[in-house]
């Protein structure tokens, strides 16, 4: 293999942690917020008591994908910088406000209702703003004018593969929280808060499944370049269609302990379905960072510094990898937290 795909899938690698930890980090912070304005205290609890430890961890992998981008692909920074300074921008200062309002909310208990709100609000728009790249990229909306680039704001905020691709970022992480969250909670062995999770997730998984065909298919106009690369990859999405079926239809599976199905066989499914249609999505994109300015093949690293980079990453990987690992075990078999109501704003 190419020593430049090579960090193309260690960047996919990076990314698919950050998209699926992130999808169940600020999604549960939304249905934290959803709850407690519902007043069922319960489910509410139940999501702040993961909360309260994953919201500290999951940007990792985000400050590792950014340099991880910039020192691999240095030759896509100055116009792809240009693409992204305005949704990062909005992404740390979302994420400065989230923080510190949900440490807030934790620490007092009068404007904690008030504070949770704010707090998941940020945390659903995270996401949606991340995945507004993805449309930006694929061509047509970045003009270049010398050494100058300039963004087409108004014709990217006509595309309808703008507003898909939002709307899927949107009900994608709702709906993975929601899977997550029904077997957080069946873990806990409260079984009514699972339940309601799992209604959610019911509901969130086929809307989430018409977002991600209109995001597709919205794309014909816009970039048929890449739709025409998506017929040749159609076994990826047999596959991942095969994958959230399965997932999904896992709800309903029998158990002998429960009504609720295997929340976490399909949560699993779900997530490697996630993976597939990331990876066929990805391969279509490629070798365009940005269609047609920017490729992997011009923003590479020398050969030199890529070594060196990617042993450096490694071993990064080698050892944060499974302390995230640990720490996530830790707090999700931990039965006297789980069932802990230390969190609860009722």
């Amino acid at each position: 293999m190419e020593s430049v795909y090579v960090a193309v899938l260690l960047l996919w690698a990076l990314l698919f942690i950050y998209a699926v930890a992130g999808s169940i980090d600020f999604g549960t912070g939304f249905w934290a917020m959803y709850y407690s304005r519902q007043n069922h205290y319960k489910a509410a609890t139940i999501a702040n008591n993961f909360l309260s430890p994953a919201w500290k961890v999951t940007n990792v992998f985000l400050v590792l994908l950014v340099v991880a981008f910039v020192a691999l692909f240095p030759g896509a920074a100055p116009t792809l910088g240009t693409l992204m300074i305005v949704p990062f921008c909005l992404v740390l200062l979302l994420l400065t406000i989230r923080s510190a309002f949900l440490v807030y909310a934790y620490s007092t208990k009068k404007y904690s209702r008030m504070l949770t709100l704010v707090s998941g609000l940020c945390g659903l728009f995270i996401p949606a703003i991340l995945v507004s790249i993805l449309p930006a990229a694929i061509g047509g909306f970045v003009v270049v004018a010398g050494d100058k680039q300039y963004i087409l704001v108004n014709e990217l905020f006509l595309s309808p593969a703008f507003y898909t691709h939002v709307g899927f970022g949107l009900v994608t992480q709702l709906f993975i929280s929601a899977l997550f969250m029904c077997d957080y909670a069946k873990e806990a062995g409260d079984e009514s808060t699972a339940s309601s999770y799992r209604k959610n997730a019911i509901f969130l998984g086929p809307v989430t499944l018409v977002f991600a065909v209109a995001a597709i298919f919205t794309l014909i106009p816009e970039a048929p370049w890449m739709f025409e690369k998506f017929l040749s990859l159609w076994h990826w999405y047999t596959l991942s269609l095969f994958a959230f079926a399965l997932g999904y239809s896992a709800l309903w599976w029998r158990s002998k302990t429960s009504h609720l199905g295997h929340p976490r066989a399909a949560l699993l499914l779900i997530v490697v379905q996630f993976g597939l249609a990331s990876i066929a999505y990805g391969s279509a994109h490629l070798p365009y960072l940005l269609y047609p300015n920017v490729t992997i093949y011009d923003a590479f690293t020398n050969e030199t510094m890529f070594r060196y980079l990617l042993i450096g990453f490694l071993i990064g990987l080698a050892i944060l990898v499974p302390v995230f690992l640990y720490f996530w075990r830790l707090f999700f078999k931990d039965k006297a937290y789980l069932q802990s109501d230390q969190h609860d704003y009722s």
